[in-house]
C-alpha cells in the first residue's frame, strides 16, 4: 500500500490548558495588554502547526485559529461590521470583542451580535448582520498574516476561509436586500484575498462550505454556482492558486453534480456523517481533482477502527485514483480536546479507546501509511469484549410501554390545578437556574476536590450560598426561585458524575463559544442512577422561603448531546437510559415536596438531522418521547418547566409543544424574538418565557429595553401565558452586573403587570 497524503480541516485553538480563554478574560478585565494576549494566541497557533507537521500531515490549515469565532473573523475581514460597533472608536480587537459579546462603557452601549449553534454541534457562531448599506470589500489581512506566520516557522499551510455561500446563507439581513444583492462584491472580496495569498506564496486556498450539506433550494443552488463559477475561474487566472472546496457535517447530494463540474482542484467530502457520500462518489469524480476524504471522525473521541477505514478506502479507490486521494478528518478537530496525554486519572485501558485531536493525527498517519504493526494493535483493541451491560437497566427498557410516555390529565386541565396551587401573579418572574460562580464558590469546590476541606465544610459553605441566593431573590421580588446551583461545575458533567456508566476526564476541554469551554463526560456503559442527586439541595433551598423553589435538572437529550456518546449502540437507547435515571430524580424531588421541577433541554436541537426529511425518523421520534418519559408520572399539581437556548426552534415548535411541559423558557433576546412568530402560528399551548435579556454579555439591560421586549412578546403570545426571565443561566456572569440586571427585570415585569391591569379595567369599564 502506497503512503497517501493526509489533511486536517482545523485544529483546536483554546490551548491545552485553556490558555486562550484565560488570556482573553484577563484582557477583558484590563489585567493584561493586547500584546500579551497576541503572544498567547501566537503560541497556540505555533503549537498546532508544529504538532501537525511532526505527525506528517500533508495539508495543514491556517486561519483556522480565532479569538472568538471564524464567522465573526470573516465578517471583519470583509467589512461586514455594523456601524454601531465601528463608531465606538475602539481599537480593532476591542471592536471585534464588542461585536462578539457587547460593550457597555464610556464609549457607548451596544448589544452583541446574535449567536447560534454551528450546524449539529455544541459550538456556537456569531451571526453576521447585513443591512442595505453593507459594502463587501477586503479590509483585513488575517488569512495572509496567519499564513506568513506559519511560513516563517517553516510550515507550508493551506489558508482556509468560511466560503462565500455559507457566509451569505447564514447571515442575517436587516433590510430589503438579500444574498443575491451582495454576491458580486463578495466574490470580488474573496478573489482579493486569494491575490494577496498568492503574493505571499501560498499554493492552495480552501473554502469551507458546510452549508452545502443542508437542504439546498434551486435558488440557493444557482447562487452557489454563480459564486464559484466566478471565484474558481478568477483565482485560477489571476493567481495560479489551487482551489479546494471543503464540506463537512453531512453529504452534498443537492449540489454534488455541480461541484464536480466547477473546476475545483480539491473537493472535501464527509464520509462519517455523509449518508449519501459514497453513493454520490459512485456517480463519478473529476479525474484531475483531489478528493479530501473525511474518514476520521472529527466530532467524537473514540478510536477509529482501521479495518473498517481500510474497507472504506478500498471502496473509494474504485472511483478515485490512489494518487488523488487524501485521507482527512471529517470536520475540524475544534470539536474534540487536545490530547489524551494530559489525562492522569483515567486507566490506560479506558484511554486506549480514546483519540483526541493529537491522537487523530496519529490515526491519519497510520491509516494513510498502512502501518502493519499499528493495524494489528488496532485490531486487538477492537477485539476486546466490553462488559458494561446493566441487567436492571436493560430490563427497564424492555418493559417500557406507551403509558410511560403519557402524562395525565391533559395540560389545559393541569394548568387550572396548578393555578390554584401556586396563585402566581401575571407575568411571573424566575431565572433559568444558575447564579454567578464566584471565586469563593470555585475555591470551595477546588478545596474539597483536593481534600483540603471535609464534606461537611463543603456542604456548609454551599448551604450558606444557597440561603443568601434565596434571600436575594426574595428581596428582589421573584415569584419562583432557584437555589443557584453552587454545588455544580457543569450542567451535564455534574449529573453524569452522579450516575453509573459515565467516565470523566481532566482536560477534555472543547470550545462552546468564545471563552466558554465545556468538558463533556463520556458515555462508557449502561446509564443508571444509584442515589438522589439534587434532592438535598432543593429541599434545603425550599426550607429558606415560603415561595416555590424550582428543582433543577438537566434533561436526557441534553445530557446525551453534551456528552461524547458511544458509537456501538444507538443514540435512542442511550437517551432512554438517561431518561430513566432522571425520572427517578424527578419522582424523588416530588416526594420531598418540590412542586416545580425544571428539566432543561438546552441542546434538544443539537443532533437534529440537518436535512428536514430525516428530522422525525432519525431523531424527534425518540428525542421528544425521552423527555416525556422523564416527567410522565408526576402529579397534576407538579409544574414541569424546561429550557432551550441558542438554536433555531421555530420550525420544530409543534414538536416542542408535544414535550408536554407546563412552562418553557427560550433563549430569544439575542435572536430578536424571532421565535414569537412560530409560537403564534402554531398556537403554542405551553406557557412560555422568551428571554428578555442576553446573559452572555456583561452589559446591564435597561428597564425600558426589557419592557419593549415584553411588549413584543405579548403582541404574539397571550399575556396570561407569559413568564419573565433572563435567556439563560447566570453562572458565567459577575455578581454586580447580575444583580443590577435582575432588579431591572423585576421592574420591567411590574410595568407590564400595571399596564395589563389598567387595560383590563379600561376594557371592563368600556363594556
Amino acid at each position: 500500500m502506497t503512503v497517501k497524503k493526509t489533511s486536517v480541516i482545523g485544529f483546536p485553538r483554546i490551548g491545552k490548558k485553556r490558555e486562550l480563554k484565560f488570556a482573553c478574560e484577563k484582557f477583558f478585565k484590563g489585567e493584561i495588554q493586547e500584546s500579551e494576549l497576541q503572544n498567547v494566541a501566537a503560541e497556540i497557533r505555533q503549537y498546532g502547526w508544529k504538532k501537525q507537521k511532526e505527525a506528517g500531515i500533508t495539508f495543514i490549515p491556517s486561519n483556522d485559529f480565532s479569538f472568538y469565532d471564524n464567522m465573526l473573523d470573516t465578517a471583519f475581514l470583509l467589512n461586514v461590521v455594523p456601524e454601531r460597533y465601528s463608531k465606538l472608536g475602539l481599537n480593532p480587537l476591542e471592536t471585534y470583542f464588542a461585536a462578539a459579546h457587547g460593550y457597555q462603557g464610556d464609549k457607548g452601549d451596544v448589544k452583541a451580535l446574535p449567536m447560534k449553534k454551528w450546524f449539529n454541534t455544541n459550538y456556537h457562531y456569531i451571526e453576521p448582520e447585513i443591512d442595505d448599506t453593507t459594502q463587501f470589500k477586503l479590509v483585513g489581512s488575517k488569512p495572509v498574516d496567519d499564513f506568513l506566520e506559519a511560513k516563517a516557522a517553516g510550515i507550508q499551510t493551506v489558508p482556509t476561509l468560511i466560503g462565500a455561500y455559507t457566509f451569505l446563507r447564514l447571515a442575517r439581513y436587516n433590510g430589503e436586500k438579500r444574498a443575491k444583492d451582495f454576491v458580486t462584491d463578495a466574490v470580488e472580496a474573496y478573489v482579493h484575498v486569494a491575490e494577496r495569498l498568492a503574493i505571499a506564496e501560498a499554493k492552495w486556498i480552501s473554502f469551507a462550505e458546510p452549508a452545502l450539506v443542508l437542504d439546498v433550494t434551486n435558488e440557493e443552488r444557482e447562487l452557489f454556482k454563480f459564486i464559484y463559477s466566478s471565484i474558481v475561474s478568477q483565482i485560477h487566472v489571476k493567481t495560479g492558486l489551487k482551489v479546494a472546496l471543503q464540506t463537512y457535517f453531512g453529504d452534498i447530494r443537492d449540489v454534488y453534480q455541480d461541484v464536480t463540474k466547477l473546476g475545483f482542484d480539491g473537493i472535501g467530502i464527509d464520509f462519517i456523517e455523509g449518508q449519501k457520500s459514497l453513493d454520490l462518489l459512485r456517480t463519478g469524480f473529476p479525474n484531475n481533482a483531489i478528493l479530501f476524504a473525511g474518514i476520521v471522525n472529527g466530532k467524537n473521541i473514540w478510536r477509529a477502527n482501521y479495518a473498517q477505514k481500510n474497507i472504506l478506502i478500498d471502496e473509494i479507490e474504485k472511483y478515485v485514483a490512489s494518487d488523488n486521494l487524501v485521507i482527512s478528518t471529517s470536520c475540524s478537530l475544534l470539536h474534540v480536546p487536545y490530547t489524551t496525554e494530559s489525562e492522569e486519572k483515567l486507566s490506560s485501558e479506558i484511554l486506549s479507546h480514546f483519540a483526541y485531536a493529537e491522537e487523530k493525527l496519529v490515526e491519519l498517519a497510520d491509516i494513510s501509511s498502512g502501518d502493519i504493526d499499528a493495524a494489528e494493535n488496532n485490531k486487538k483493541l477492537f477485539a476486546k469484549v466490553r462488559t458494561d451491560k446493566n441487567a436492571v437497566v436493560q430490563q427497564q427498557l424492555s418493559k417500557l410501554s406507551s403509558s410511560d410516555f403519557e402524562r395525565v390529565p391533559r395540560r389545559i386541565e393541569r394548568r387550572a390545578i396548578q393555578k390554584s396551587v401556586f396563585n402566581l401573579p401575571l407575568f411571573p418572574t424566575t431565572t433559568i437556574g444558575s447564579f454567578p460562580q464566584t471565586n469563593d464558590v470555585r475555591a470551595n469546590r477546588s478545596a474539597f476536590r483536593k481534600g483540603e476541606i471535609s464534606l461537611e465544610q463543603y456542604n456548609d459553605f454551599n448551604k450558606k450560598k444557597i440561603a443568601e441566593c434565596v434571600e436575594l431573590q426574595d428581596k428582589m421580588g421573584f415569584d419562583v426561585l432557584v437555589h443557584g446551583e453552587y454545588e455544580r461545575n457543569d450542567m451535564v458533567e455534574y449529573f453524569g458524575s452522579k450516575m453509573n456508566g459515565y467516565v470523566f476526564t481532566q482536560y477534555a476541554w472543547v470550545q462552546s463559544y468564545g471563552t466558554r469551554c465545556v468538558k463533556p463526560p463520556v458515555v462508557w456503559g449502561d446509564i443508571s442512577r444509584t442515589a438522589p442527586i439534587t434532592v438535598e439541595w432543593s429541599v434545603y433551598a425550599q426550607s429558606c422561603t415560603k415561595k416555590p423553589v424550582k428543582g433543577m435538572l438537566t434533561g436526557p437529550v441534553t445530557i446525551l448531546n453534551w456528552s461524547f456518546p458511544r458509537e456501538d449502540i444507538s443514540l435512542k437507547e442511550q437517551a432512554l437510559q438517561i431518561a430513566l435515571a432522571i425520572r427517578d430524580e424527578v419522582l424523588d424531588l416530588e416526594k420531598n415536596g418540590i412542586k416545580i421541577i425544571q428539566i432543561d433541554e438546552a441542546a434538544l436541537r443539537e443532533k437534529l438531522p440537518l436535512r428536514k426529511g430525516s428530522w422525525h425518523s432519525d431523531y424527534l421520534d425518540w428525542a421528544i418521547p425521552a423527555f416525556r418519559l422523564v416527567h410522565a408520572k408526576v402529579k397534576p399539581e407538579t409544574q414541569i418547566h424546561t429550557h432551550m437556548c441558542y438554536s433555531e426552534f421555530g420550525d420544530i415548535v409543534k414538536d416542542i409543544d408535544n414535550m408536554d411541559a407546563d412552562v418553557i423558557t427560550f433563549e430569544a433576546s439575542r435572536s430578536d424574538l424571532k421565535i414569537l412568530d412560530a409560537l403564534n402560528d402554531a398556537k403554542f399551548e405551553t406557557q412560555v418565557g422568551p428571554g428578555v435579556y442576553d446573559i452572555h454579555s456583561p452589559r446591564v439591560p435597561l428597564i425600558n429595553e426589557m419592557v419593549e421586549v415584553l411588549h413584543k412578546i405579548v403582541a404574539q403570545v397571550p399575556y396570561e401565558n407569559v413568564w419573565v426571565n433572563p435567556d439563560c443561566g447566570l453562572k458565567t456572569r459577575g455578581e454586580k452586573e447580575t444583580n443590577a440586571s435582575l432588579e431591572n427585570l423585576i421592574k420591567a415585569a411590574q410595568v407590564l403587570r400595571a399596564e395589563t391591569l389598567w387595560y383590563k379595567r379600561m376594557r371592563v369599564h368600556s363594556l
